[in-house]
């Protein structure tokens, strides 16, 4: 493998899973491969980058996929796949098992000239498979998203907030991610460079279109889930509004027969109308009458 390497006779590619001592310690024996290349490819949680070395490229992207191993939904998986890319060899280095790795494997297997393309063309294969494993997610979130409304325009679910906030967070997160892989994608697109070719770029480029739409996607969900928030707390204060209505109301209309009652029922000994056999009956149609006119100016000043 060395001497592949070094010689610049035929395509190579090697792949990693950094969870295996065996195979690290393989990579480590690469003396062309760069200690702090090395050292970022075998870290986990590495940011998206793209550096140029002596002899090679060297590229970090981060993939993300939903977690199944917790209860909730929402939960996202994150991994990383690094490239060293040279003239005639490709290493990829990745935690466990990698989708878009096997994907690679899989169609090299069945089409074995595909590494005879170059092994740029090969990191393109790994790097578009993990892109496209946005777009799952994107129609996951868009489901979110209309069920998320449907609760809050139909339903008006009390603890759909919760939800939002959620769903809002998980696509801040994919923003997170995907932001430095824009500047990945725009290097390989336009930047010239020995380890890619004029067609390689094309290929790169479509890439790039991917994480363009993604990002896109990104923001008018933001958006949507913003507007989604907004209305639900439009809805909060409306229903309160109406509550509030409501009681003063009541208590409006209900000023009349506290007034009379007070009045009438405080400890003297002569109150007018005391003595009046029919001063009951007077006092309680006195007060509805008073109460029947106090509604009926409130809705004409359309106060109720």
């Amino acid at each position: 493998m060395q001497g592949i390497i070094a010689e610049h006779r035929g395509q190579l590619w090697v792949d990693v899973d950094a969870t295996s001592r065996g195979q690290v310690s393989q990579l480590e024996r690469l003396t062309t491969l760069h200690p702090l290349a090395m050292e970022d490819a075998l870290n986990p949680v590495s940011r998206g980058k793209i550096e140029e070395y002596n002899g090679f490229l060297f590229t970090v992207i981060r993939g993300v996929r939903f977690h199944v191993e917790t209860e909730d939904p929402y939960d996202l998986e994150t991994f990383n796949i690094a490239c060293f890319l040279g003239r005639n060899f490709l290493v990829t280095v990745h935690h466990g098992k990698s989708e878009a790795v096997a994907g690679a494997v899989d169609r090299l297997v069945r089409n074995p000239d595909l590494l005879g393309r170059g092994a740029d063309r090969m990191m393109h294969l790994i790097m578009d498979a993990a892109v496209d494993a946005y777009f799952p997610l994107l129609d996951q979130i868009d489901d979110f998203v209309d069920g998320l409304e449907e609760r809050v325009f139909e339903q008006f679910d009390e603890v759909v907030l919760r939800d939002i906030f959620a769903v809002k967070r998980l696509v801040l997160s994919l923003r997170r991610h995907l932001g430095p892989q824009r500047e990945v994608f725009n290097v390989l697109t336009n930047r010239p460079s020995p380890y890619l070719g004029a067609e390689g770029q094309l290929y790169f480029r479509d890439i790039h279109d991917h994480v363009l739409r993604i990002t896109e996607s990104l923001e008018t969900y933001r958006d949507l889930l913003g507007s989604t928030m907004d209305s639900y707390l439009t809805q909060v204060s409306n229903r309160l509004g109406m509550a509030t209505k409501g009681l003063s109301a009541v208590a409006t209309v209900s000023i009349p027969f506290v007034i009379v009652s007070g009045m009438w029922g405080m400890n003297f000994a002569h109150i007018p109308f005391s003595d009046a056999p029919q001063a009951f009956w007077w006092m309680l149609v006195m007060q509805l009458v008073t109460g029947l006119l106090l509604y009926m100016l409130l809705r004409w000043r359309r106060l109720l």
